[in-house]
C-alpha cells in the first residue's frame, strides 16, 4: 500500500486528537487527563506513522493496544464517575480498536503476497 492513502490510520489519528482535545469541555481529574491526552497523542504519533510507512503488521497492533488502552483507561484511572470522559474514552478507544483491526488483516497478507523466485512454496 501507498504512503498517506489508509483511511484506518487517519481515523485513528481523528480519534486520538478528539480524545486529547476532549479533555478541553469535559469533566476531568487529573487520572483522566493524563491517560486521555497521553493515549490520544499516542494515537495520534502512531496513526502518522503508520500513514508515513509502509504497511507493517507491528505498527497495526501498536494501533490496537493503544485503542484497548483508552478503553479501559476509565477503569484503569478510576475515572467512570466522569461521564463524558469516560464515554469518550470508551467511543475513541473503541473507534482505534476497530480500525485497527480493519488495518491489520491487509497488512499481514503483504507480507504473505510476495513470492521470492516466482516459486510457490510446498
Amino acid at each position: 500500500m501507498k504512503r498517506w492513502n489508509r483511511w484506518q490510520d487517519y481515523v485513528a489519528v481523528i480519534a486520538g486528537l478528539y480524545a486529547a482535545l476532549a479533555t478541553l469541555w469535559t469533566t476531568q481529574q487529573a487520572s483522566s487527563m493524563v491517560m486521555m491526552i497521553g493515549v490520544g497523542v499516542l494515537l495520534i504519533i502512531a496513526g502518522v506513522w503508520n500513514l508515513m510507512g509502509t504497511v507493517q503488521p507491528v505498527a497495526e497492533w501498536i494501533l490496537l493496544l493503544l485503542g484497548a488502552l483508552l478503553f479501559i483507561s476509565p477503569w484503569i484511572a478510576g475515572y467512570t464517575v466522569h461521564t463524558g470522559a469516560t464515554w469518550t474514552s470508551w467511543i475513541a478507544g473503541a473507534i482505534a480498536l476497530i480500525v485497527g483491526v480493519l488495518a491489520l488483516q491487509p497488512s499481514m497478507h503483504k507480507g504473505t503476497s510476495h513470492h521470492h523466485g516466482g516459486a510457490t512454496a510446498h
